[in-house]
């Protein structure tokens, strides 16, 4: 029997199974669960919601994890396998239905910057370029910006925009110009989403002239009164839900401003129910018939801010209101004498306010 060959080891030196020691391979360890700290069941009863990207207590509804990456394969679809419009594919953004088209294309790219790169690139760009879906975006980004610019909310922009795709397709308004379209459609949808603005807000807001935006009004929703019975669309919460009927709307009234206008000025919620209320009577009894709703909102603020011991002067409404002091003292010297029949004083007491707090001129 041969022995193996022995070596004697020099100072500091490692014997080589020592010095290189042998890795485990990675291994998942079962032993650990994850248990619902609620139910505390075992095994657990946990469902694995992929749409939210959760992991939850089916027992509880407790969220035990969150963000899991769905380890799922993609669907892909060939021209034969789309039966019935059933299409799984998961890739891919959703159309954008205020554009025309399938908004499908390709992009070639500059490339290394030489001439074939150039007059390729220069090609492909002549070939996919669409006037039409150009000049939406353009619209669409003007919209935006007015809406966003006036704190409007996006149910607004949508629909204006959704009115505007609908006005240029009909070619109803040919020969008005696009800012005058524009603001129409923001017009019209402020009413149609119940956040109405007046004329003069408009025309502050896109500088075009308040003859301009009520004639490019009545046609517009003219045609949309008509459009809505055959195929009627409207956008909801940035949604376009089909079968909405197309509302017609009618005048601003004052009540539907005070609100807004209260809130600019800081006044509360008790206040603002008076003023609303004072401008209801003032319309139904025709007090100020013949004057604008921005006036009688604004005589009902000053009216109501007065009784409710929050005053506020002509100055401070006028700015709030977009209308001149003088109107709102002109109009308050008019009603003062009717003061009594604007508003039922037990009523307004039980508000805490008093009517005899009124200024006397």
């Amino acid at each position: 029997m041969a022995w193996p060959e022995s070596r004697v080891l020099s100072p500091g030196e490692v014997p080589e199974e020592i010095e290189k020691p042998r890795e485990e391979e990675w291994a998942e360890n079962l032993n650990v669960h994850l248990v619902c700290p609620e139910c505390k069941e075992f095994p657990p009863n946990l469902v694995e919601e992929a749409a939210a990207g959760d992991t939850i207590c089916a027992s509880c509804g407790l969220v035990l994890s969150a963000r899991i990456v769905d380890t799922r394969s993609e669907w892909r679809t060939f021209s034969n396998d789309d039966q019935g419009n059933d299409d799984p594919s998961r890739v891919g953004d959703a159309a954008n239905p205020l554009l025309n088209g399938s908004q499908l294309q390709t992009s070639i790219a500059f490339g290394d910057g030489s001439a074939r790169s150039r007059e390729l690139h220069r090609a492909q760009n002549k070939v996919t370029h669409d006037k039409t879906t150009k000049s939406l975006l353009a619209a669409y980004k003007q919209i935006g910006a007015y809406c966003d610019a006036s704190h409007l909310p996006h149910t607004v922009s949508d629909t204006a925009k959704q009115f505007y795709k609908l006005a240029e397709e009909s070619r109803v308004l040919k020969g008005k110009s696009q800012e005058a379209i524009i603001a129409s459609c923001i017009f019209v949808s402020c009413r149609q989403n119940g956040v109405p603005r007046t004329f003069k807000e408009v025309m502050s807001l896109t500088k075009v002239p308040k003859k301009e935006i009520g004639r490019t009004f009545k046609l517009l929703e003219k045609f949309l009164q008509q459009h809505s019975k055959a195929t009627p669309t409207s956008v909801q919460g940035g949604v376009i839900v089909q079968n909405a009927k197309y509302t017609a709307t009618n005048a601003t009234k004052a009540h539907e401003l005070c609100r807004r206008y209260c809130n600019h000025l800081g006044l509360d919620n008790a206040t603002t129910i008076v003023a609303q209320e004072m401008a209801d009577q003032m319309v139904a009894k025709g007090f100020l018939d013949g004057r604008s709703p921005i006036s009688v909102a604004g005589v009902a603020i000053y009216m109501a801010s007065h009784a409710m011991g929050n005053p506020k002067s002509p100055k401070e409404i006028s700015v709030a209101a977009n209308v001149s002091d003088g109107t709102i003292r002109s109009a308050y010297k008019y009603v003062l004498g009717d003061r009594g029949r604007i508003v039922d004083a037990e009523w307004l007491a039980g508000k805490g306010g008093d009517i005899a707090k009124l200024p006397s001129a």
